[in-house]
């Protein structure tokens, strides 16, 4: 079962290069806006509301036309309250490999998903209690948090970056051990291992994506550049909600976190480099969500910050190759650690 366990995740590993591969692809394209694309762009709807219908060529007769007007039809197609709403993935331009790369992730995740359900009953906990099984994860929370808010936002413009971060981890957990070793009696706690890791890997996946919607605000600005990418009223709104739904979870996993550290070591809070990484990390996007909802730090400032807070995610979850302390991973080799 541990061998089926791997076979899977090479597949989704495969997987995900391919979906990675397309929508590098499918936004090529919609940024080349060929002719022989016969892009259509209809327009956007929000759930509950009338849909109109509309296309555009964006070849290079009228692309000029289509960013010239590109503002004033997504203003008049995304209101402000967009965030409250859902939008339609069809509202967004498409290619011909649209359906590829998302078919790709879908094959990625479903995959790897099977891969850690196996290794979760080899184990007899969540699979994540090493370097290699917290990588595996991260990579399929990312790739679930895509795959969730691009069935209610039209945003597989900047899906590869996502799946790109995602394919990242992939790669990285493909060079590490694999094996299966019990963990340190101070960390064999089941229950709180499953539970607060897997709280780690679903908010760490679900801010990457609010990472790449800030990446798509701050290459759009408020003008609205490019026809071929969300708006930037969708792009800020697939950021604000990512982290409303990333950050409670986030803050759980802390608390739990805590919890465990005052039974696992004597002490809720030691300060150790990965438990200030984390609380730095929480801090980034509360002052996210504060800043949003200021007249002067809304828009480009407010992106800016959720692209510092994941970077204050990836150094959470790699900084303790570096930096010694009661998270330390032992050598890569053995599954001692909590990520």
């Amino acid at each position: 079962m541990a061998q089926m366990s791997l076979y899977l995740f090479t597949g989704g590993a495969l997987a995900l290069a391919f979906a990675f591969v397309f929508h590098v692809a499918h936004t090529a394209m919609l940024a080349a806006g060929r002719r022989s694309l016969a892009v259509l762009v209809p327009a956007q709807r929000l759930a509950g509301a009338g849909a109109g219908v509309g296309s555009v060529d964006l070849g290079a007769g009228t692309r000029r036309r289509a960013r010239a007007g590109g503002e004033a039809r997504r203003a008049a197609a995304v209101p402000a309250s967009v965030g409250s709403g859902e939008l339609d993935d069809a509202a967004m331009p498409t290619t011909p490999v649209a359906g590829l790369a998302l078919t790709g992730a879908w094959v990625a995740w479903a995959l790897i998903g099977l891969s850690m359900l196996l290794r979760a009953i080899v184990v007899g906990r969540g699979p994540w209690g090493n370097m290699y099984e917290f990588a595996v994860a991260f990579s399929w929370g990312i790739t679930t948090g895509y795959l969730f808010l691009q069935r209610r936002y039209p945003i597989r413009a900047i899906g590869f970056l996502p799946t790109g971060v995602a394919l990242f981890l992939a790669a990285y957990a493909a060079t590490l051990p694999a094996s299966i070793e019990p963990l340190v009696p101070a960390l064999d706690n089941a229950p709180l291992l499953t539970v607060h890791v897997a709280m780690a890997m679903i908010s760490y996946g679900i801010f990457a994506t609010s990472f790449a919607a800030a990446v798509g605000y701050l290459v759009q600005g408020t003008g609205d550049r490019y026809a071929w990418l969300p708006s930037h009223r969708v792009l800020d709104a697939v950021a604000y909600r990512a982290v409303i739904i990333g950050f409670p979870i986030f803050a759980t996993m802390i608390i739990l976190g805590s919890y465990w550290a005052s039974i696992a070591w004597g002490s809720y809070w030691s300060w150790d480099p990965k438990e200030t990484s984390a609380l730095v990390t929480w801090l980034i996007y509360a002052v996210y969500l504060h800043a949003r909802n200021q007249r002067g730090w809304a828009g480009r400032p407010a992106a800016l910050i959720l692209v510092i807070g994941f970077g204050a995610i990836l150094f959470t979850f790699f900084g303790n190759l570096y930096f010694s302390g009661l998270h330390a991973y032992s050598g890569l080799n053995t599954p001692t650690t909590i990520p």
